[in-house]
């Protein structure tokens, strides 16, 4: 070796010496935690525990480490410390006593890199931009939503839609997932575009594929790599780079979208979402509230994913769980026979005469100032995760957490009963804003679908409720028997 050679092979052993010094330095000093902060399991240097949580039941892991650790625990991902808080006593006490404490989202370099420059859409926002692009959202759901007469309507048109869909499938095992996803993504289409799409609309389609991978990435171990470790992540190959490639897709089918409604625009009578949000941004020119063409296509984008995926998630779901328990669905459809009939299409009306963990953990919080939860201190800055399964499987809320018993929502006399510590929602200032909606689609969906089909799966076949976890929890593939009744 040339004596050249040589020193720049020490020189840059010296260097790699001293970037690594520095980092354990950093990490030491980063790892001293402040008084009376939450305990947590050990970490590794400069690693924490990420690579201790189980990827494929990652709720489950952090439901046990509350066993071990108490209802307020922190773990560190890569440097970063994260507080969970587990069991409805202390995540009410975290999203709802102190809801402006823990109201606004931490950074997120996923995040960051998806919502580029100013716009941070309807999840990721924080303040004042937050509180109005939610105002404005909430009054649209409304407008053309909940309060538009003909929602119900278009509800129960899709309804039999998806009624015909399982029809022409003629008895043979056919898998629902794709159907479910057609049917509950076209509500939320004719809010948002103003119109409804055939299933085999192949625009259509790439943007329900891309909303589906999204949802599993952005809730996958490879989103909490990419977080601990962007520097490292952003150069690395991996499942992680396609979050950015599915949101570049599902972005430009959006702003197809959008300029489609610029020409067909009428200032006078705006059809849906996006009508009234361009016309609040050319009137107003209210960039710092977000009412910002690029903002616009990250709130759609939003929408989409909360307002397509979780209901069709639970409908999924309540498929799988009563093809599972066949004198439960026996009871379901007996009542819905004596309550509507065979032939009436149900209606929001007939809700009051009738009788799952979607979403395991919830979207970061942050400490928006110094406080205290469980007793211990969380200073400001600080990432904190409600864990809602733990809350929906609390046995000091639900007599048996972990059977599947719609007696817990009936009272002696078999009427329905609300219980508090049930959050499919969530709770608090972020609360899913389309609840409302949402239990008007699954309500008729649901009701729609088992008043003319019973359903069963293959024979020999028990269908899986451990789930797939991603930002929601997906049922592992299934295929079902639609015999009409």
């Amino acid at each position: 070796m040339r004596p050249w050679d040589l020193f720049l092979w020490l020189e840059l052993r010296a260097i790699l010496l001293l970037i690594f010094t520095v980092l354990v330095i950093v990490y030491f000093l980063n790892k001293k935690d402040p008084p009376n902060f939450p305990p947590g399991p050990p970490a590794l240097p400069l690693l924490g525990n990420i690579f201790n949580i189980e990827h494929k039941q990652p709720h489950i892991y952090l439901t046990k480490l509350a066993s071990v650790y108490g209802n307020v625990f922190c773990i560190r991902l890569g440097r970063h410390k994260a507080v969970f808080v587990s069991g409805w006593k202390m995540v009410k006490e975290a999203l709802v006593t102190q809801a402006e404490n823990f109201v606004d989202r931490p950074y997120s370099p996923m995040v960051n890199r998806i919502y580029s420059g100013n716009s941070a859409g309807l999840f990721f926002s924080n303040g004042r931009v937050w509180r109005t692009q939610r105002r404005f959202a909430m009054a649209m759901l409304r407008t053309f939503g909940l309060a538009k007469s003909s929602m119900e309507q278009n509800i129960c048109e899709e309804s039999r839609h998806l009624q015909e869909a399982m029809e022409k499938e003629k008895g043979e095992p056919f898998d629902p997932v794709p159907l479910l996803n057609n049917a509950v993504a076209n509500i939320i289409c004719q809010i948002v575009f103003g119109r409804r799409f055939d299933y085999s609309d192949p625009s259509f389609q790439s943007m329900l594929k891309n909303l589906t991978e999204m949802a599993y990435l952005e809730g996958s171990i490879w989103a909490l790599l990419y977080d601990a470790f962007p520097a490292l992540m952003k150069h690395l190959p991996g499942p992680h780079n396609d979050i950015f490639s599915n949101s570049k897709c599902l972005e430009a089918s959006i702003r197809a979208e959008i300029e489609r409604h610029k020409l067909d625009l009428d200032p006078s009578n705006p059809q849906d979402y996006i009508d009234t949000f361009l016309l609040e941004e050319k009137c107003n020119r209210k960039s710092e509230l977000g009412f910002e063409e690029s903002n616009l296509v990250l709130c759609c984008v939003d929408l989409f994913l909360a307002g397509s995926e979780t209901s069709s998630k639970t409908l999924q779901w309540g498929l799988i769980y009563l093809i599972r328990n066949p004198h439960i669905q026996e009871n379901v459809q007996a009542e819905i026979d004596r309550v509507i009939g065979p032939t009436r299409q149900p209606t929001m009306a007939d809700r009051p005469n009738l009788m799952g963990n979607i979403v395991p953990l919830n979207g970061f919080r942050m400490a928006t100032k110094d406080t205290t939860l469980g007793g211990y201190f969380i200073p400001k800055g600080t990432a904190v995760m409600p864990n809602l399964t733990s809350v929906l499987f609390d046995d000091t809320e639900w007599e048996t957490p972990d059977t599947f018993n719609p007696g817990h929502f009936l009272d002696a006399e078999g009427k329905f009963v609300r219980r508090d510590a049930f959050l499919p929602f969530s709770a608090g200032k972020r609360a899913c804003l389309g609840e409302g909606l949402a239990r008007m689609e699954l309500f008729l969906f649901f009701t729609t679908l088992f008043q003319k089909f019973r359903f069963s799966t293959l024979d020999g076949v028990e269908l899986s409720t451990e789930g797939i976890i991603g930002a929601t929890r997906t049922p592992h593939p299934f295929k079902i028997y639609a015999k009409v009744r």
